[in-house]
Protein backbone atom coordinates (compact mmCIF):
# COMPACT_ATOMS: atom_id res chain seq x y z
CA UNK A 1 0.00 0.00 0.00
CA UNK A 2 1.43 3.16 -0.83
CA UNK A 3 2.50 6.03 2.26
CA UNK A 4 1.22 9.35 1.47
CA UNK A 5 -0.39 11.89 3.87
CA UNK A 6 -3.44 9.89 4.52
CA UNK A 7 -1.48 6.99 5.92
CA UNK A 8 -1.91 6.45 9.77
CA UNK A 9 1.37 5.84 11.69
CA UNK A 10 1.72 3.14 14.73
CA UNK A 11 4.18 1.43 16.26
CA UNK A 12 6.19 -0.17 19.44
CA UNK A 13 8.60 1.29 21.41
CA UNK A 14 11.27 -0.50 23.28
CA UNK A 15 15.36 -1.27 24.31
CA UNK A 16 15.94 -3.49 22.35
CA UNK A 17 13.73 -3.45 19.74
CA UNK A 18 15.01 -4.99 16.73
CA UNK A 19 13.80 -8.55 16.99
CA UNK A 20 9.67 -7.30 17.10
CA UNK A 21 7.97 -9.50 15.10
CA UNK A 22 4.87 -6.50 16.07
CA UNK A 23 5.39 -5.23 12.37
CA UNK A 24 4.87 -8.27 10.87
CA UNK A 25 1.87 -8.88 12.74
CA UNK A 26 -0.19 -5.66 12.26
CA UNK A 27 0.99 -5.40 8.83
CA UNK A 28 -0.90 -8.15 7.95
CA UNK A 29 -4.03 -7.25 10.17
CA UNK A 30 -3.88 -4.06 8.50
CA UNK A 31 -4.05 -5.47 4.87
CA UNK A 32 -6.87 -7.81 6.16
CA UNK A 33 -9.04 -4.83 7.20
CA UNK A 34 -7.78 -2.50 4.09
CA UNK A 35 -6.83 -0.12 6.22
CA UNK A 36 -4.00 2.60 4.79
CA UNK A 37 -1.79 2.84 7.96
CA UNK A 38 2.02 1.87 8.57
CA UNK A 39 3.37 0.28 12.01
CA UNK A 40 7.07 1.15 12.92
CA UNK A 41 9.32 -0.23 15.72
CA UNK A 42 11.11 2.79 17.83
CA UNK A 43 14.02 2.11 19.65
CA UNK A 44 14.46 4.62 22.51
CA UNK A 45 17.20 4.60 24.28
CA UNK A 46 18.04 4.92 28.11
CA UNK A 47 16.47 7.95 29.46
CA UNK A 48 14.70 9.02 26.16
CA UNK A 49 11.34 7.60 27.55
CA UNK A 50 9.57 11.15 28.41
CA UNK A 51 11.30 12.97 25.39
CA UNK A 52 9.65 9.96 23.12
CA UNK A 53 6.37 9.96 24.07
CA UNK A 54 6.05 14.15 23.50
CA UNK A 55 7.87 13.34 19.83
CA UNK A 56 5.31 10.84 19.02
CA UNK A 57 2.40 12.57 19.98
CA UNK A 58 4.01 15.96 18.13
CA UNK A 59 4.63 13.41 15.10
CA UNK A 60 0.93 12.11 15.56
CA UNK A 61 1.38 9.04 15.51
CA UNK A 62 -2.29 7.53 16.58
CA UNK A 63 -1.07 4.42 18.56
CA UNK A 64 2.17 2.24 20.26
CA UNK A 65 3.19 -1.08 21.55
CA UNK A 66 5.38 -0.94 24.59
CA UNK A 67 7.52 -3.51 25.26
CA UNK A 68 10.83 -4.47 27.65
CA UNK A 69 11.69 -2.30 29.81
CA UNK A 70 9.24 0.42 29.39
CA UNK A 71 6.00 -1.34 30.12
CA UNK A 72 5.76 -0.01 34.13
CA UNK A 73 7.93 3.26 33.06
CA UNK A 74 5.85 4.66 30.75
CA UNK A 75 3.14 4.78 33.41
CA UNK A 76 4.12 8.52 35.11
CA UNK A 77 4.02 9.99 31.53
CA UNK A 78 0.57 8.94 30.20
CA UNK A 79 -2.51 11.34 30.36
CA UNK A 80 -4.93 7.94 31.54
CA UNK A 81 -4.32 4.51 32.93
CA UNK A 82 -7.24 2.46 32.16
CA UNK A 83 -8.05 0.31 34.93
CA UNK A 84 -7.00 -3.14 34.53
CA UNK A 85 -3.29 -1.89 33.36
CA UNK A 86 -3.18 0.13 36.66
CA UNK A 87 -3.98 -2.94 38.44
CA UNK A 88 -1.75 -5.15 36.46
CA UNK A 89 1.05 -2.61 36.87
CA UNK A 90 2.15 -2.38 33.59
CA UNK A 91 1.15 -0.78 29.87
CA UNK A 92 1.79 -2.13 26.82
CA UNK A 93 -0.35 -0.58 24.72
CA UNK A 94 -0.71 3.22 24.25
CA UNK A 95 -3.77 4.91 22.33
CA UNK A 96 -4.01 8.68 21.30
CA UNK A 97 -5.89 10.70 24.05
CA UNK A 98 -8.38 12.62 21.95
CA UNK A 99 -9.46 14.85 24.17
CA UNK A 100 -8.51 18.83 23.59
CA UNK A 101 -6.97 19.45 27.01
CA UNK A 102 -4.87 15.80 26.89
CA UNK A 103 -1.42 16.05 25.15
CA UNK A 104 -0.35 12.87 25.10
CA UNK A 105 -1.50 8.65 25.50
CA UNK A 106 -3.96 6.55 27.16
CA UNK A 107 -2.37 3.26 28.37
CA UNK A 108 -4.08 -0.28 28.27
CA UNK A 109 -2.90 -3.71 29.01
CA UNK A 110 -3.91 -6.07 26.13
CA UNK A 111 -1.21 -8.95 27.21
CA UNK A 112 -3.73 -10.09 29.97
CA UNK A 113 -6.85 -10.25 27.71
CA UNK A 114 -4.20 -11.76 24.88
CA UNK A 115 -3.29 -14.45 27.63
CA UNK A 116 -6.86 -15.25 28.54
CA UNK A 117 -7.89 -15.82 24.84
CA UNK A 118 -4.84 -18.05 24.24
CA UNK A 119 -5.72 -20.01 26.96
CA UNK A 120 -9.45 -20.27 26.32
CA UNK A 121 -8.46 -21.51 22.55
CA UNK A 122 -6.10 -24.12 24.13
CA UNK A 123 -9.35 -25.34 26.02
CA UNK A 124 -7.90 -24.17 29.41
CA UNK A 125 -10.75 -22.91 31.66
CA UNK A 126 -9.64 -20.70 34.68
CA UNK A 127 -13.37 -20.99 37.03
CA UNK A 128 -12.98 -23.08 40.11
CA UNK A 129 -8.78 -24.01 39.14
CA UNK A 130 -6.00 -23.70 41.52
CA UNK A 131 -2.99 -21.98 39.52
CA UNK A 132 0.81 -21.70 40.38
CA UNK A 133 2.35 -18.47 38.77
CA UNK A 134 6.52 -18.84 38.31
CA UNK A 135 7.60 -15.39 38.48
CA UNK A 136 6.33 -12.18 40.51
CA UNK A 137 7.92 -9.50 37.46
CA UNK A 138 5.37 -7.42 36.05
CA UNK A 139 4.50 -10.79 33.57
CA UNK A 140 3.69 -12.23 36.84
CA UNK A 141 1.57 -10.01 38.61
CA UNK A 142 -0.70 -9.30 35.45
CA UNK A 143 -0.71 -12.86 35.15
CA UNK A 144 -2.10 -13.46 38.85
CA UNK A 145 -4.53 -10.23 38.33
CA UNK A 146 -6.03 -12.34 35.38
CA UNK A 147 -6.67 -15.21 36.97
CA UNK A 148 -7.88 -13.94 40.65
CA UNK A 149 -10.35 -12.06 38.21
CA UNK A 150 -11.10 -14.91 36.40
CA UNK A 151 -12.98 -16.90 39.01
CA UNK A 152 -10.41 -18.96 40.00
CA UNK A 153 -10.43 -21.15 43.55
CA UNK A 154 -6.70 -20.25 44.80
CA UNK A 155 -3.05 -18.77 43.05
CA UNK A 156 -0.32 -19.17 44.23
CA UNK A 157 2.49 -16.82 43.17
CA UNK A 158 5.91 -18.52 43.65
CA UNK A 159 9.30 -15.95 43.42
CA UNK A 160 12.80 -16.29 43.98
CA UNK A 161 12.53 -13.44 46.61
CA UNK A 162 9.62 -13.84 48.83
CA UNK A 163 9.03 -10.23 50.00
CA UNK A 164 8.53 -9.35 45.50
CA UNK A 165 5.59 -11.93 45.96
CA UNK A 166 4.34 -10.88 48.82
CA UNK A 167 4.42 -7.23 47.59
CA UNK A 168 2.63 -8.33 44.13
CA UNK A 169 0.12 -10.61 46.21
CA UNK A 170 -0.64 -7.43 48.21
CA UNK A 171 -1.68 -5.52 45.51
CA UNK A 172 -3.54 -8.02 43.41
CA UNK A 173 -5.50 -8.57 46.56
CA UNK A 174 -5.70 -4.98 47.57
CA UNK A 175 -6.90 -3.85 43.66
CA UNK A 176 -9.51 -7.11 43.80
CA UNK A 177 -11.17 -6.46 47.28
CA UNK A 178 -13.98 -4.85 46.78
CA UNK A 179 -14.85 -7.33 44.80
CA UNK A 180 -14.93 -9.67 48.15
CA UNK A 181 -12.30 -11.84 46.01
CA UNK A 182 -8.41 -12.14 48.24
CA UNK A 183 -7.18 -15.29 46.65
CA UNK A 184 -3.75 -14.77 45.92
CA UNK A 185 -1.07 -16.41 47.91
CA UNK A 186 3.11 -15.67 47.72
CA UNK A 187 5.60 -18.38 48.69
CA UNK A 188 9.18 -18.42 47.87
CA UNK A 189 9.87 -20.73 45.45
CA UNK A 190 12.03 -23.01 47.73
CA UNK A 191 8.87 -23.69 49.01
CA UNK A 192 6.66 -25.07 46.67
CA UNK A 193 7.23 -28.81 48.31
CA UNK A 194 4.48 -27.52 50.44
CA UNK A 195 2.13 -27.45 47.36
CA UNK A 196 2.78 -31.42 46.12
CA UNK A 197 -0.12 -32.76 48.70
CA UNK A 198 -3.21 -34.08 47.06
CA UNK A 199 -3.82 -35.13 43.85
CA UNK A 200 -1.60 -35.42 40.46
CA UNK A 201 -2.33 -32.92 37.84
CA UNK A 202 -4.38 -31.33 39.81
CA UNK A 203 -2.66 -27.00 39.16
CA UNK A 204 -2.59 -25.30 35.64
CA UNK A 205 0.86 -23.36 35.79
CA UNK A 206 1.74 -20.46 34.43
CA UNK A 207 5.50 -19.90 34.06
CA UNK A 208 6.08 -15.82 33.57
CA UNK A 209 9.86 -15.64 34.11
CA UNK A 210 12.19 -15.64 31.29
CA UNK A 211 14.21 -18.50 32.20
CA UNK A 212 14.56 -20.79 29.66
CA UNK A 213 14.61 -17.74 26.96
CA UNK A 214 16.74 -18.34 23.87
CA UNK A 215 20.34 -18.57 23.87
CA UNK A 216 19.50 -20.42 27.72
CA UNK A 217 17.20 -22.48 26.34
CA UNK A 218 18.21 -25.80 28.43
CA UNK A 219 17.11 -24.49 31.99
CA UNK A 220 14.28 -24.42 34.16
CA UNK A 221 12.95 -22.23 37.00
CA UNK A 222 12.04 -25.82 38.69
CA UNK A 223 13.69 -29.47 37.55
CA UNK A 224 12.22 -31.54 40.25
CA UNK A 225 9.74 -34.10 38.66
CA UNK A 226 7.43 -34.12 41.29
CA UNK A 227 6.77 -30.55 41.08
CA UNK A 228 5.82 -31.81 36.93
CA UNK A 229 3.70 -34.34 37.83
CA UNK A 230 1.65 -32.20 39.92
CA UNK A 231 0.85 -30.04 36.55
CA UNK A 232 -2.26 -30.80 34.34
CA UNK A 233 -2.26 -27.89 32.15
CA UNK A 234 0.81 -25.29 31.40
CA UNK A 235 1.33 -22.28 30.04
CA UNK A 236 4.86 -20.63 29.43
CA UNK A 237 4.77 -16.76 28.07
CA UNK A 238 8.02 -17.46 26.53
CA UNK A 239 7.74 -18.55 22.42
CA UNK A 240 11.35 -18.60 21.55
CA UNK A 241 12.33 -21.70 21.44
CA UNK A 242 9.06 -23.02 20.50
CA UNK A 243 9.15 -26.03 23.31
CA UNK A 244 11.01 -24.90 26.19
CA UNK A 245 12.62 -26.92 29.00
CA UNK A 246 9.55 -25.99 31.69
CA UNK A 247 7.19 -27.72 28.62
CA UNK A 248 9.29 -30.81 28.13
CA UNK A 249 9.51 -31.42 31.72
CA UNK A 250 5.36 -30.76 32.07
CA UNK A 251 4.79 -33.20 29.30
CA UNK A 252 6.84 -35.41 30.50
CA UNK A 253 5.62 -36.22 33.04
CA UNK A 254 1.46 -36.45 32.02
CA UNK A 255 1.14 -32.76 31.81
CA UNK A 256 -0.10 -30.55 28.74
CA UNK A 257 2.04 -27.72 27.43
CA UNK A 258 1.73 -24.58 25.48
CA UNK A 259 3.84 -22.19 24.88
CA UNK A 260 3.34 -18.40 24.55
CA UNK A 261 2.61 -17.49 20.63
CA UNK A 262 -0.74 -17.27 21.03
CA UNK A 263 -0.53 -14.87 23.87
CA UNK A 264 1.52 -13.03 21.75
CA UNK A 265 -0.84 -12.93 18.81
CA UNK A 266 -3.60 -12.26 20.52
CA UNK A 267 -2.11 -9.42 22.82
CA UNK A 268 -1.66 -7.88 19.30
CA UNK A 269 -5.72 -8.10 17.75
CA UNK A 270 -6.75 -6.63 20.90
CA UNK A 271 -4.12 -3.74 20.58
CA UNK A 272 -5.40 -3.74 16.88
CA UNK A 273 -9.13 -3.79 17.26
CA UNK A 274 -8.76 -0.73 20.15
CA UNK A 275 -7.01 1.61 18.34
CA UNK A 276 -8.27 1.17 14.64
CA UNK A 277 -11.79 -0.30 15.89
CA UNK A 278 -12.18 -2.87 13.37
CA UNK A 279 -12.27 -6.55 14.10
CA UNK A 280 -9.51 -8.92 13.26
CA UNK A 281 -11.25 -12.45 12.06
CA UNK A 282 -10.37 -15.51 13.03
CA UNK A 283 -9.53 -16.68 9.34
CA UNK A 284 -6.92 -13.48 9.54
CA UNK A 285 -5.91 -14.32 13.12
CA UNK A 286 -4.76 -17.57 12.31
CA UNK A 287 -2.74 -16.65 8.64
CA UNK A 288 -0.98 -14.24 11.17
CA UNK A 289 -0.37 -17.27 13.56
CA UNK A 290 1.13 -19.44 11.14
CA UNK A 291 3.49 -16.26 9.14
CA UNK A 292 4.76 -15.97 13.10
CA UNK A 293 5.81 -19.32 13.63
CA UNK A 294 7.54 -19.76 10.06
CA UNK A 295 9.57 -16.90 10.89
CA UNK A 296 10.37 -17.86 14.27
CA UNK A 297 10.82 -21.43 13.54
CA UNK A 298 11.38 -22.39 10.10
Amino acid sequence: MEINGKTKIYGIIGNPIEHTLSPLMHGMFADAAGLDMVYVPFHVADGQLEAALRGAYGLNICGMNVTVPYKNAVIPYLTEVDQRAAAAGAVNTLVRDAREDREGFIGYNTDMNGLWRAMKEEGISLEGKEVIILGAGGAGRAAAFLCANSGVKKVYLLNRDAAKAEEVAAKVNETLSRYGKDCVSAMALAAYPKLLTGAAHRYIVIQCTSVGLTPKAEAAVLEDGDFYRSVKFAYDLIYTPWETKFMKLVTANGGTAFNGLKMLLYQGVDAFECWTGTKVGKETADKVYQKLKERLYV
